[in-house]
């Protein structure tokens, strides 16, 4: 069998295969397309539209600065928009419109094509997704997969692929991983063990999961926003070229403070014709964080994660290893914080862009991997007598699967002679926001950071509906429905009709969960 990995990332693109001598996880470089990065082959997530139907992906379109001379063409973070509440709106180039997953379809349309130039043959396609994904970004890939005609598809989240990399060839090891990139943090504490006294043969489980929406590409923006506000300039006065090539530099800044005291830059405003010497020392960095409360996010984050670990008997100091994945772990004021937390000898960063790749790849060598819903589920309910909506839950951030709700839920009809009950179905998780200010002399501040409970409901294949022979009446409880989740996450209902006693929906797949 022929395994091909994706970490399909917001900044780059990592292609592992395993050796067909040695089985080893390698990465596979991608001519043309393809850069070296601190010794690592990567594809930059970036697309370029040149003219219809023609495209340039990834190197190319950096060293070219095509992105520089025609913004309104140059595509990126359409992978961290796939994911988001909501995405930027659609370009239309050459009387084509372009959106996040129109983009997003054509570079791993150039990724497969090459893999296939390389005469390889994958009978396995494994990507790498992020630990918070909602359905909507799970279902694009399933389209995507019918229809570019790839082999069979799995899924597994970034950071528990990372903690398989690392932990896979030792039975009994428990680690924590933060995935750190250029659109999400995930953290995820896996355990891995063997079947059985004397055997090999391991299994993998996720005792624990949390992330925030949050990425290098906003530490960018930040230091982006604090030039410009140092200069008492707004963004809309640099015009579209100029901010993304000040969105460049800021992005050079904080890779080299991650090895350098301070970092200098020049930058030319073209609309306004002049030269400006960007300085950024790491204090002032690690102040605009602290302002900015990415490290408090970071700080709820692991805290959340070992309140969860703690909840499943491990504590704080069960922790062997904690492995930092991601570009932006690069930047000491995150490292430092993780060895706050967990000491020096624990922390690992030896491996930050191979191993999500190199890790999905040993899904074809362990026997299971026992996980669990990270978001809660929940069904949506027309209350007629207030005449709003209310939200009853399903199943509990956290619930292992397969499983089945112990009750069943009982629902009556909305309206009088109401001929069919839909099942409104969503997704339940926490999200979290600060909001910054600038006083008159520049001086930044922020809101004590605020976590409110979202709902946002599936986007169903199939819309499971009840159809009520005769009608319901109102107050009147009617049909009785059993919800369970199987072993391939798919959400399935049989629906009883409380007045006939007849089966009206028996087993129906409604949705494949996160």
């Amino acid at each position: 069998m022929t395994v091909v990995a994706i970490d399909f990332g917001t900044s780059n693109t990592v292609i592992s295969v395993l050796d067909p001598d040695t089985q080893a996880p390698m990465t596979f470089r991608v001519p043309e397309i393809s850069q070296w990065f601190d010794g690592v082959a990567v594809v930059p997530s970036l697309v370029f539209v040149r003219g219809q139907g023609e495209f340039v992906v990834g190197e190319p379109v950096r060293s070219q600065r095509l992105g520089l001379s025609q913004p309104q063409r140059f595509f990126h973070s359409f992978k961290r928009d796939l994911a988001a509440d909501f995405q930027p709106p659609a370009r239309t180039l050459d009387g084509q419109v372009y959106d996040a997953e129109a983009i997003a379809a054509q570079f791993l349309s150039e990724i497969w094509q090459a893999i296939k130039a390389a005469q390889i043959q994958p009978s396995l396609l494994i990507f790498t997704v992020p630990v918070g994904a909602f359905e909507r970004y799970l279902n694009w890939f399933q389209d995507a997969a019918l229809k570019f005609g790839f082999p069979d598809v799995k899924f597994v989240d970034e950071s528990t692929a990372a903690a398989l990399g690392y932990a896979v060839d030792r039975p009994g090891s428990t680690v924590l991983v933060a995935d750190f990139g250029g659109g999400t943090l995930d953290l995820s504490l896996v355990r891995t063990s063997t079947i059985a006294s004397g055997q090999k043969v391991l299994q993998a489980e996720v005792l624990a999961k949390s992330d925030a929406y949050i990425g290098g590409e906003d530490l960018d923006r930040w230091i982006a926003e604090y030039y410009l506000q140092q200069m008492n300039t707004p963004r809309e006065a640099v015009g579209e070229m100029g901010w993304q090539n000040l969105l460049s530099i800021a992005e050079q800044l904080k890779i080299r403070l991650s090895s350098a005291e301070e970092a200098k830059e020049s930058w030319l405003d073209e609309e306004n014709l002049i030269y400006h010497d960007l300085v950024l020392t790491r204090s002032q960095f690690e102040n605009l964080l602290e302002a900015r409360q990415l490290l408090e996010q970071m700080r709820q984050a692991i805290d959340e994660t070992l309140q969860l670990g703690l909840r499943k008997g491990v504590q704080k100091s069960d922790i062997e290893q904690v492995l930092l994945v991601g570009g932006s772990c690069q930047i000491r004021a995150i490292q430092q914080l993780f060895i706050s937390y967990f000491g020096r000898q624990k922390v690992q960063m030896h491996k930050p862009f191979e191993a999500v790749a190199h890790g999905a790849l040993f899904l074809t060598q362990i026997a299971g991997l026992e996980d669990y819903l990270r978001h809660g589920y929940a069904i949506r309910l027309w209350e007629p007598y207030s005449r709003s909506y209310t939200y009853f839950p399903l199943f509990e951030p956290g619930t292992k699967y397969p499983c089945k709700r112990k009750e069943p839920l009982t629902l009556q009809a909305a309206l009088e002679g109401q001929t069919e009950i839909r099942l409104d179905i969503g997704e339940v998780a926490q999200v979290t926001e600060a909001e910054v200010t600038y006083d008159a002399q520049g001086r930044m501040s922020s809101t004590p950071l605020r976590s409110q409970e979202t709902y946002r409901s599936l986007d169903l294949d199939q819309i499971c509906v009840a159809r009520l022979d005769p009608p319901g009446e109102l107050g009147v409880d009617r049909i009785s429905v059993e919800l369970q989740v199987t072993e391939q996450r798919i959400l399935r209902a049989t629906i009883r009709d409380l007045l006939t006693q007849k089966v009206l929906v028996e087993q129906s797949a409604i949705a494949k969960l996160s």
